[in-house]
């Protein structure tokens, strides 16, 4: 394989050590998706220790996602210009000192700043370790290779509270951010000696003015989807955020519609295949985060469970993905079936999954975990076939920015489950009973009697199955929609190759 081009490789030209490097960009995968969870059991230590504020505790947790997710298309755009490794091992680099200077600060101002910089660091790392990916693995073992990519979403996801638990019971605050440099260490030494460089071979000129306006567009409607929950959908700050986010997105669109070297080339829109995985990755974050942020208050206040082991009983979801992916059942099921029937099977199984937790899950955990386990196996199908399809659909050369695109339908997906299936969660608990209370909890608290206590109770649960529901039907339409795309994109490629 040659060093400097994104020519994608075939099976003569396999990287002997692809397999080592997959490992080694997992790694260095992993230590950005558990600082995305990890500070949330820290935030009782920082209140005391750092005389934290709750502004000050809201920042310090999205500092880092904000920053991450404004430069995903950036940061992708600068790896297919100026090489994937270099951009891989800088990601490492300034995570591993953002790390540091997180894990030694004094006040809530540094910590918020180093988060801020270990959020650079990450957007850099989420592009060019699925883009580097892309370019080592050959159509044959690519999506096996990306489902277990995906499968450290998963893990970061369901280990990061529980590492975060462990290092506080027995260390000080600042440990859940130090033990990132050691990895961060052994991760860059790998990437310098093992990853092979890539980069584009026609060295497009930096889009510098589409680079600014896709960072600021992407945080601006971010904050306003992180916003949304607390000072409500309707304020002035959410709705303001989002209105410049949409106007600076609008005016990128435009610009790089114009520019002969778009960071991102709007065509791709034009493209079938782009247009169904797109659809479909941004409806499977849409059906997990919505229905975990929905789960974690069912298994708290209508199932009576603590923080900690509503966390654990939502560990089977993320147990199932990451077995299935070890095993290669996804890819082994994509060679057979097919993207399209891969994908609506996925998707059909997470909607069965949603459903289940919604109609079974109302008065034990058993039917919870059922749904959960079903879920599971519908996430580990559909998702490697998406994110495979939508970095198919786009130029070797233009790895890093299909990357940057995949992590954004990500953040987009995930922002937009919880507000939609949140509000209506909320609609449906107001209908059902006459409370002046912002949350459920408060509403309890209010009650005046044990049978009006029951009332509310009850109004939530039913509040939590519609919303559930709802999110089931999304992702339904959503796993058909996208098939059918795919589908018909391949009979276009297969009545253009027999014309050919």
């Amino acid at each position: 394989m040659t060093a400097t081009t994104a020519e994608t490789p075939t099976a003569s030209q396999r990287h002997p050590q692809r397999w080592l490097i997959l490992g080694v960009i997992c790694l260095a995968q992993l230590t950005v998706l558990l600082d995305n969870t990890v500070l949330s059991v820290a935030i009782p230590s920082l209140t005391r220790e750092l005389d934290a504020s709750t502004s000050d505790i809201q920042w310090m947790i999205n500092a880092y996602s904000l920053v991450q997710s404004g430069l995903l298309l950036t940061a992708g755009s600068a790896a297919d210009r100026y090489g994937r490794k270099k951009m891989l091992a800088a990601g490492l680099a300034l995570f591993g000192i953002g790390s540091l200077a997180a894990g030694l600060a004094q006040s809530s101002g540094q910590l918020i700043a180093a988060r801020a910089g270990m959020g650079i660091g990450g957007a850099l790392l989420m592009t060019t370790t699925l883009a580097v990916v892309v370019q080592i693995f050959d159509d044959a073992e690519r999506v096996k290779a990306i489902g277990l990519w995906a499968t450290i979403n998963s893990l970061g996801f369901a280990a990061g509270p529980l590492l975060g638990g462990f290092m506080l019971d027995h260390f000080w605050w600042g440990s859940i951010f130090l033990i990132n440099i050691p990895v961060a260490l052994i991760g860059l030494a790998a990437v310098l000696k093992l990853v092979p460089e890539s980069k584009n071979p026609q060295g497009d000129r930096p889009d510098l003015l589409g680079a600014l306006l896709s960072t600021i567009g992407m945080a601006a409607v971010v904050y306003a989807i992180i916003s949304g929950p607390e000072h409500g959908w309707t304020s002035g700050r959410v709705l303001v955020s989002a209105a410049v986010g949409v106007l600076v997105l609008g005016a990128f669109t435009l610009w790089e519609l114009r520019i002969p070297y778009p960071m991102l080339d709007m065509h791709f829109f034009r493209n079938q295949r782009f247009v169904g995985a797109v659809a479909g990755a941004i409806l499977v974050a849409f059906g997990m985060s919505g229905s975990l942020f929905l789960l974690t208050q069912h298994l708290q206040f209508v199932l009576g469970y603590e923080p900690l082991e509503a966390g654990l009983r939502t560990a089977p979801l993320a147990v199932t993905i990451v077995v299935l992916n070890l095993a290669g059942i996804g890819a082994k099921l994509h060679g057979k079936m097919g993207t399209p029937v891969t994908i609506v099977s996925g998707m059909s199984m997470l909607a069965a999954g949603l459903a289940a937790i919604a109609v079974l899950g109302g008065a034990n955990y058993n039917g919870l975990l059922f749904g959960l386990i079903v879920m599971g196996a519908g996430i580990a199908l559909a998702m490697p076939a998406m994110a495979n399809a939508i970095m198919s659909a786009i130029p070797p050369e233009k790895a890093g920015v299909g990357a940057g695109i995949n992590g954004t339908l990500a953040e987009f997906g995930n922002g937009l489950g919880v507000a939609v299936l949140g509000a209506v969660l909320n609609s449906r608990f107001a209908s059902l009973v006459a409370v002046s209370a912002a949350s459920f909890p408060a509403a309890r608290a209010a009650a005046k009697s044990s049978g009006e206590r029951e009332r509310i109770a009850d109004a939530f649960s039913s509040g939590l199955e519609t919303s559930q529901l709802v999110g089931a039907a999304a992702v339904f339409v959503g796993g058909v929609l996208a098939a059918a795309l795919l589908r018909r994109a391949e009979r276009a490629d297969s009545v253009g190759k027999t014309a050919a």
